[in-house]
């Protein structure tokens, strides 16, 4: 494997939340930089040594306004 994607989205509860396409992989962060050192990690770990070489982040954001 080469690539993983991550969906990167605000936490309700604060911070910022991510979760992998096609794994079991989820993290959290209090901030930007937490949650891609957080997804960093995550994939090392899930993948030990054949871990992929380009991680993939696809921020979100979601807005309710009234029309």
């Amino acid at each position: 494997m080469n690539e993983i994607i991550f969906i990167v989205k605000e936490s309700p509860e604060g911070g910022y939340e991510g979760r992998a396409l096609g794994f079991s992989i989820f993290v959290e962060g209090d901030t930007y930089d937490e949650i891609k050192e957080n997804i960093r990690d995550a994939v090392h770990c899930h993948f030990e040594d054949d871990s992929p070489k380009i991680i993939r982040i696809h921020f979100t954001k979601e807005e309710v306004f009234a029309a």
